[in-house]
């Protein structure tokens, strides 16, 4: 069956684009196209699409607000159409924050040659869009009570990683402003393009009571810091003169995705061991789970989020079903499930 869009957007040029591109394949129908909020609303009433596209700079009422409305009253899954520009990608990661489901970045006149690319990465968005319960998140955070967490204090030499996808700006938001100042540091690898990176890990900095930043090769890892992988580049853990570092290259993608969350896992079970602990988030398709079973089988303690809290079920899923975690739970709590792996990590020291 096919997936029904509604595209918003206030140039025509950009709207004739979107609509080429995403019915490329045929499963995708563009059901119509809004100039702005005020006739999108209208639409969406009437039209009942499964995916709405959204732009942030339009006339009469901000993509924000409107963002913001359509998931209180109407909770609909939301692509957003970002510009690569440092307000375009804070304006982004707030979007992301008020439920939208993911983004891809506006096409501009340097993605001639590009355009293929970008279509493949617009649809495969779409498609996960569709499947992603933006109805059931809203639900089960209004549910899942969050569990305090008081430390999280761990040997020297523990590590935490986390990989998310789909969904995971705010699954990372939620586990990360759950833990202490005391926790080892914090790897992640979270699937998102340059020029957006650096922005959310200055947007989760204000928000957490960790120091966290965008990781850059051969920096040290501390206890008390979360390092961010940098958009096209994949982050990997290196023991170097007895202490952990980040290690950043640009090869080959793995898994479709650079940084790869299977890149960093199979690091840190290599380099960390036993006294790591990780967590595969939110997510479509299966990047994450190979790695994660190389931790599991290395000795370390692995969370995944349930199906019930997560956006999209996917990565979460694989790793469940392909053995690479000891236990599943709603994202809320999978700040305290670390935190208790490596309270018991302490007390074995």
């Amino acid at each position: 069956m096919s997936i029904k869009v509604l595209v918003v957007d206030d140039s025509a040029l950009i709207r004739e684009v979107l609509g080429r591109m995403l019915t490329r394949d045929g499963d995708i129908t563009v059901v119509g196209t809004a100039v702005d909020p005020i006739e999108a609303r209208e639409k969406i009433k009437t039209l009942d699409p499964d995916v709405v596209t959204l732009d942030i700079e339009m006339p009469n009422m901000n993509g924000l607000a409107f963002l913001e409305k359509l998931m209180r009253l109407r909770p609909t899954p939301v692509v957003m159409v970002s510009t690569l520009t440092k307000r375009g990608a804070s304006e982004t990661l707030l979007a992301l924050e008020l439920g939208a489901v993911d983004f891809v970045a506006k096409p501009s006149a340097e993605f001639a040659g590009g355009l293929d690319a970008f279509g493949a990465g617009l649809r495969d968005k779409i498609r996960a869009a569709a499947k992603s319960d933006v109805r059931g998140r809203s639900a089960s955070r209004a549910e899942a009570p969050k569990v305090p967490v008081r430390s999280a204090a761990a040997p020297e030499g523990s590590l935490i990683a986390i990989g998310a996808s789909t969904g995971g700006v705010e699954a990372i938001r939620t586990v990360l402003g759950s833990l202490p100042a005391d926790c080892p540091p914090v790897v992640i690898a979270q699937h998102m393009p340059p020029g957006f990176t650096g922005r959310f890990a200055a947007r989760l900095d204000e928000l957490c009571a960790l120091k966290v930043m965008e990781a850059e090769d051969r920096m040290p890892l501390l206890a008390g810091h979360a390092y961010v992988a940098r958009g096209d580049y994949h982050l990997r853990v290196e023991r170097s003169s007895g202490q952990l570092k980040c290690r950043l290259g640009q090869e080959a993608p793995e898994s479709g995705h650079r940084p790869s969350v299977d890149v960093m896992f199979e690091s840190v079970a290599k380099t960390v061991g036993p006294m790591a602990v990780g967590a595969i988030l939110t997510g479509m398709g299966r990047d994450g789970a190979r790695g994660l079973k190389l931790m599991r089988d290395a000795g370390a303690y692995t969370v995944g989020q349930s199906q019930a809290s997560a956006l999209v079920y996917g990565m979460p899923r694989v790793a469940f079903e392909e053995g690479a975690v000891i236990e599943q739970a709603p994202v809320e709590q999978i700040a305290s499930r670390l935190a208790n792996a490596l309270v018991r990590l302490k007390s074995a020291a």
